[in-house]
């Protein structure tokens, strides 16, 4: 019985899906249990555990590996907060929003207004710092994703204290230092002293003041941190890289705005000197909107190398400001062009490579001497085969699942199958196994596609172009086009090929071979039926004896090997006759005649399997 309950126990383990259930939450009694601090505790720790978001799918691939990871978050503590949970999510957007609101106001703030120290400037910085010291304090409770091991988070609460203690602790709390707090409990206890203090010495407090402001700015780090982790998961493939153009754009305007706001900031540290670009332009008392406009038209232009503003630097720190704006300007501009220059290139890569392959190819020739004209046919070759994309479209489909690999191929050739008659009327099952074997090839008008005579070892389908069926005379017995197909009387009879195949225009064919032509007839019978009966329609058309099929099927079927040589000797005999006839009619020549009798009595001693090759030698496609 105890066994029975443990193994039942086992089994509730998992759901009906395979998937690890959740871990049910104890049983309270109704006397102990608190609804209301229940319920948000539970609402809580739902919101710290990893969501089906797209981190999260990154990270563990599957549904059932983010049960698991959901499990053992439970297990790591109550208050460790996932870095794939809702909340996380949530509070880095607010975050992001934050840091882009203090690093464009502080800069503004402390150079062009002077009430530094009022209630709304005290009142935004107290927020600021408060909700970043607040960061510093989740950041000690978040789970980190490891580089080298992405699929296990660490949850552990010590370790990642340890972890973040060394990476981005100290530089987080220098830049969260809470400087206003700091001033209103000095301003509270010495505020009479405040009262007595000299205007020069509380000039001097004021401009202490906006200096430690600036430690504010070492934010950055953290936007930078925010926005390249957004990126990595939220924005793939042509967003990223857009993505990280309208970063670098975004960036360079944050340093032409800091800039800018530096450009007044030093010259009213000194207290705007005469020869400073300020005072030049009689910009001390102006509005503040009007100071920063000039400032920002000063930094551009160092920035952007076009000059030097409304005056050139007047003074030793003016020039010192001007060669710290060109250089982060230059420094802009070659990471804006690097960028740029690699989405140009990433927006079509194929085209790319395509250019770079037509380059080798021309190197190629001419470095083998090839004469002009064939030159000029692999040029064009190359242009009607690859329409200026090239891919290796055999490693994409092979890195693709056997289904979706499938699902591609048929897509493809969806063109092909609706323009063959034989596969319109075939079972889906035999047209998804052929297609997903043939191969893409390319033919040149004159081409010879098939030579007579030559023992065949794949068949063509017609998907664009016209194709000539050249007997051996040089006369054009038929022409196909778009969804025909040529060259499977051959691979049904194992015999050479009894006429020459040539492109009239440009064809675009997809070949079978041999072996997958067999594997995929030997599964489905009746279509090998078909294809014979075809087959034998085609050697009449042309000329030749349309009862080999018949013939061959009969012999494939003896059971003894007298009926076999019989039925070769017989379909010899019968050829023979078609032969003369046919000279007869279109001027056969009597060697003709002579080679086929001597592929009679060579056909007699040789053993089963040759009896068919040589049956068939010289009178079948």
């Amino acid at each position: 019985m105890n066994d029975m309950a443990k193994s039942k126990v086992h089994f509730d383990d998992v759901s009906l899906y395979g998937t690890p259930k959740e871990e049910p939450l104890p049983n309270i009694p109704p006397s102990i249990e608190k609804p209301s601090s229940n319920f948000l505790k539970n609402q809580l720790q739902a919101w710290f555990q990893p969501t089906d978001n797209r981190l999260a799918m990154k990270l563990f691939g599957s549904k059932k590996a983010l049960v698991k990871e959901r499990i053992r978050q439970k297990t790591a503590g109550h208050w460790v907060i996932h870095p794939c949970s809702s909340f996380r999510f949530y509070w880095d957007l607010c975050m992001l929003l934050l840091l882009v609101a203090n690093l464009i106001i502080l800069p503004v703030a402390i150079s062009f207004f002077n009430d530094d120290l009022s209630t709304r400037w005290i009142a935004f910085n107290c927020l600021s710092d408060t909700i970043f010291l607040v960061d510093i304090v989740v950041n000690f409770r978040t789970g980190i994703m490891q580089q080298d091991n992405a699929e296990q988070v660490i949850l552990d609460p010590k370790l990642i204290a340890k972890h973040y203690l060394k990476t981005w602790f100290f530089l987080d709390l220098i830049s969260s230092i809470p400087l206003d707090y700091i001033f209103l409990i000095f301003n509270q206890d010495f505020s009479d002293s405040f009262q007595l203090l000299h205007a020069g010495r509380a000039l001097r407090i004021l401009r202490l003041a906006k200096l430690l402001s600036l430690v504010r700015l070492l934010r950055l780090s953290r936007l930078v941190r925010y926005v390249s982790q957004w990126e990595e998961v939220y924005f793939l493939n042509m967003a990223s890289v857009f993505m990280r153009i309208f970063n670098l754009i975004c960036m360079m305007l944050l340093i032409g705005h800091w800039s800018g706001c530096l450009q007044f900031l030093v010259p009213m540290l000194q207290g705007f000197p005469s020869n400073s670009w300020v005072a030049i332009n009689e910009l001390q008392e102006a509005y503040w909107l009007e100071q920063y406009s000039w400032a920002l038209f000063k930094a551009m232009s160092h920035m952007l190398c076009i000059g030097y503003g409304r005056f050139p630097p007047q003074s030793l720190t003016d020039m010192w400001l001007t060669m710290l704006s060109m250089i982060s300007g230059a420094t802009c501009y070659a990471l804006f062009l690097g960028h740029a220059t690699n989405l140009i290139q990433s927006l079509d890569s194929s085209r790319r490579q395509y250019r770079e392959k037509v380059k080798q190819v021309e190197e190629y020739m001419a470095y083998r001497k090839l004469p002009r004209d064939m030159r000029t046919r692999i040029t064009e070759y190359f242009e009607h085969r690859y329409q200026g994309k090239f891919f290796d479209e055999e490693c994409i489909l092979g890195e693709l699942s056997e289904k979706l690999r499938e699902d591609v191929i048929n897509y493809n050739c969806r063109s092909l199958v609706a323009s063959v008659p034989f596969f319109a009327n075939a079972d889906s099952n035999f047209v998804s196994d052929v297609v997903t074997k043939l191969r893409y090839e390319v033919f040149q008008p004159g081409d010879i596609i098939i030579k007579e005579g030559t023992i065949g070892s794949k068949m063509y389908f017609i998907q664009e172009g016209i194709v000539d069926i050249v007997m051996a005379n040089g006369e054009v017995a038929t022409s196909l086009s778009d969804g025909s197909y040529f060259g499977e009387i051959c691979l049904l009879t194992n015999a050479r090929r009894v006429a020459s195949v040539r492109a009239e225009t440009y064809c675009n064919l997809f070949s079978l071979s041999v072996d997958h032509f067999n594997a995929v007839l030997d599964q489905y019978p009746l279509m090998r039926k078909t294809m014979e009966t075809v087959a034998a329609e085609r050697l009449n058309k042309i000329g030749k004896n349309p009862n080999i099929m018949a013939q061959k099927e009969e012999s494939e079927s003896g059971n003894t090997e007298t009926n076999q040589i019989s039925a070769v000797v017989n379909a010899l005999a019968a050829e023979a006759d078609n032969v003369d006839n046919l000279s007869m009619k279109k001027g056969t020549s009597q060697s003709s005649l002579n080679e086929l009798n001597q592929s009679l009595k060579m056909s007699l001693p040789r053993p089963k399997s040759g009896e068919f090759r040589a049956l068939f030698e010289g009178c079948s496609p």
